[in-house]
């Protein structure tokens, strides 16, 4: 748990320095928005993935790739859809869990470039025999203006109990590294 908590606190710090040097002061009579789009933008990204799981947690770690439509409906909103592919590794176990996220969120935008994430979705089991199980997801991350995406967040399972590969509710740590494209 030691390493999961270092690893958080550390993304967490790295994110904050970087994006302080984006704040800008308002002004009474500024009626101008902080960000510099004018929103309403697609932006698709891809992204590789890796996270840890606490301690009391039957699963070690888990890794995976994705692909995220982004819709800017304000500079402050957008509305997101991902897939992917996603592999969890039991502790002591040769036993992996794989499956294709398939998700959808929110991003708000308190600060230019800052975003606060939500997502809500499902995990389609790539084995026979196996069920699909639910997925929440809530975190933060930071996007630069040449397209780079850095985000940490929680992601949560919630296993289908009929399932060859039963897990009990648990979640990782995850951090992720993306690359955003405008269309």
């Amino acid at each position: 748990m030691k390493t999961i908590t270092k690893l958080f606190a550390t993304s967490l710090t790295a994110l904050a320095v970087l994006t302080t040097s984006n704040l800008k002061a308002q002004t009474m009579d500024s009626t101008q928005p902080m960000t510099s789009g004018s929103g309403m933008a697609f932006k698709i990204g891809v992204g590789v993935n890796g996270g840890l799981f606490p301690d009391r947690s039957e699963m070690d770690y888990g890794y995976g790739a994705d692909v995220k439509l982004q819709y800017d409906l304000s500079p402050y909103v957008a509305v997101t859809a991902s897939g992917g592919y996603t592999r969890l590794k039991w502790k002591g176990s040769p036993l992996k869990f794989e499956f294709i996220p398939v998700m959808g969120g929110v991003r708000v935008f308190p600060i230019e470039r800052m975003y606060l994430a939500t997502e809500l979705g499902s995990g389609l089991a790539i084995k026979d025999g196996a069920n699909m199980n639910f997925i929440y997801t809530g975190g933060l991350g930071y996007e630069w203006k040449n397209g780079l995406d850095l985000g940490v967040k929680y992601e949560g399972y919630v296993n289908n109990s009929a399932s060859d590969l039963y897990f009990m509710k648990t979640g990782q740590f995850n951090l992720r590294l993306g690359y955003n494209f405008k269309l």
